[in-house]
C-alpha cells in the first residue's frame, strides 16, 4: 500500500482539476448570460422584462446559485489544501480564489438585491433601464473576475505538471 501523503496528493490534485472545470463552467455561464439574456432583456419593454423576471428568475437563481457555490468552494478547497501541501503552484491557485470569491461577494453586495426587486417587480418601471445597466456593468465586472479567476487555476494545473 502506498503511503498516505501520495493519497492526499493524488486528492488535492483532483480537487485543483475539479475546481478548473467548475470555474470553466461559471466562467462560460457568465459569459452566456452576459451575450444572451442581458441583450434579450433590455429589448424587453420595462413591464414585460419585470414580467419575464417574476416568472423565470427563481430558474436563473436554481442554475446560477449552485454553479457559483461550487466553483467558489472547489477553488477555495484547491487553494487551501495547495497552501497546506506547499504546492508549487499554490499562489495561483490563491489567487484564483480571491477572484473567484470576489465573483461571488458581488451577489451580495448588488446582485441579491437587485435580483429580488426585478422578481417582486418593486423597481418603478421608469428605472428598469437604468437599473438593467447597472446590472449589467457589474455582471460584466464579475465575469471578468471568473475569467482572470479561470486563467489563474488552468496556469496552476498546467505548471504543476
Amino acid at each position: 500500500m502506498g503511503e498516505p501523503g501520495a493519497a492526499l496528493s493524488v486528492i488535492f490534485e483532483v480537487v485543483r482539476f475539479l475546481s478548473v472545470a467548475s470555474l470553466g463552467f461559471f466562467a462560460g455561464g457568465m459569459l452566456t448570460e452576459g451575450c444572451v439574456l442581458v441583450p434579450y432583456w433590455r429589448s424587453l419593454k420595462p413591464a414585460e422584462f419585470l414580467s419575464w423576471y417574476a416568472a423565470h428568475g427563481y430558474r436563473l437563481q436554481s442554475f446560477f446559485g449552485p454553479l457559483t457555490y461550487v466553483a467558489g468552494l472547489l477553488t477555495l478547497g484547491a487553494a487551501l489544501s495547495s497552501l497546506w501541501e506547499g504546492h508549487p503552484s499554490r499562489w495561483l491557485i490563491l489567487l484564483a480564489a480571491v477572484f473567484m470569491l470576489a465573483a461571488v461577494a458581488t451577489f451580495f453586495l448588488y446582485f441579491g438585491k437587485a435580483n429580488a426587486s426585478f422578481a417582486k417587480a418593486s423597481l418603478p418601471v421608469d428605472q428598469v433601464a437604468a437599473e438593467l445597466t447597472r446590472w449589467a456593468g457589474w455582471h460584466w465586472w464579475r465575469t471578468g473576475l471568473s475569467f482572470v479567476a479561470l486563467g489563474a487555476a488552468l496556469l496552476a494545473l498546467c505548471l504543476s505538471k
